[in-house]
């Protein structure tokens, strides 16, 4: 097994903070607009959509008093395939190899049988765990003492922090509380990187968000990206991508009446491509269909989901 911690600079500051946090919750609770709001760019993609994000994505915040790596994971929920058990063992994983966990939640005075399969799980953990509200805008403040003490007699919590990642309120109060708990030590990244993420997975991230934003409910947990080939010139990257689908159905739906829909989503990812990378973009679109890749062991690890990517030594 390989670990996927890199490795940590020579030079010790014992003033210096350094760790992991894992963001997890449930699907569409905003762990990836959070995550893109507190390091300030957006690398993972987001969607109204449950389950948008499938890999465990690992972004960067450095600042003068420490650096802090998220590890976005995906929602935790039950299985329904393959992709799914992939999906959430990289979530429930993540859960045994970080130094804080940020456990993100609605703003709610209920909790469902969602929510108690998490602290099933999170009575397991040595991790401080930090429950942050999310959404707090969609709510009255006087609500909120109602909601935070609910959760309290749920679990143990090292803090709780009610946020609005949409708004960006009370994010620099979390920024505090997740250094609280990490550990001295030098930084595992140079000041400037931002994420661990290649280029092509992000790329390829982004056009399926797009794709998520555009098509029907019943398409977007069937859709993957492949990335054909990015070629470099002096300011143009020339990038043939393949929008993956189940059925034939689904790929009528997404090229739409006369290349439609899927000029509309080329249109859309391009712009954010081109800010990724610094360079125009000359985008390809392709739509293939392979039916039930969902449950291939083969298309799942071909199409970027790698169950041996999240092991790690213990």
């Amino acid at each position: 097994m390989r670990s996927t911690r890199p490795q940590q600079r020579s030079i010790m500051d014992n003033k210096y903070k350094s760790g992991f946090a894992a963001l997890i919750g449930r699907p569409n609770v905003g762990k990836s607009t959070l995550m893109n709001c507190l390091i300030g760019q957006k690398i993972a993609i987001t969607s109204k959509k449950p389950q948008t994000t499938r890999n465990r994505i690992q972004t960067v915040y450095t600042s003068d008093e420490g650096q802090i790596i998220f590890v976005d994971t995906p929602g935790i929920h039950k299985a329904k395939n393959k992709l799914g058990d992939y999906m959430v063992n990289v979530a429930e994983h993540s859960l045994r190899e970080v130094d804080v966990i940020l456990w993100l939640v609605e703003p709610t005075d209920y909790i469902g049988a969602g929510e108690q399969h998490i602290i099933e799980q999170l009575k397991n953990v040595k991790a401080p765990i930090i429950l942050v509200i999310n959404k707090i805008d969609t709510v009255k403040k006087e609500q909120l003492l109602g909601y935070i003490d609910t959760y309290r007699k749920a679990l143990d919590f090292a803090e709780i922090v009610p946020v609005s990642a949409l708004k960006k309120d009370n994010t620099d109060v979390l920024i505090a509380q997740i250094m609280k708990y990490l550990p001295y030590g030098p930084a595992f990244y140079d000041e400037d990187t931002i994420t661990d993420q290649p280029t092509r997975q992000i790329v390829a991230e982004l056009i399926r968000e797009k794709v998520l934003r555009s098509v029907d409910e019943e398409i977007p947990h069937g859709v993957a990206v492949v990335i054909e080939s990015m070629k470099y010139r002096k300011k143009i990257v020339d990038i043939n991508a393949t929008v993956i689908c189940e059925k034939d159905s689904h790929k009528g739906i997404i090229i739409g009446k006369g290349g439609v829909m899927l000029k509309k989503i080329g249109s859309l990812a391009r712009p954010e491509i081109e800010e990724l990378l610094e360079r125009h973009v000359n985008l390809q679109l392709w739509v293939k269909v392979k039916k039930d890749w969902r449950d291939s062991d083969f298309l799942i690890k071909n199409f970027g989901y790698d169950p041996k990517e999240n092991e790690t030594n213990e």
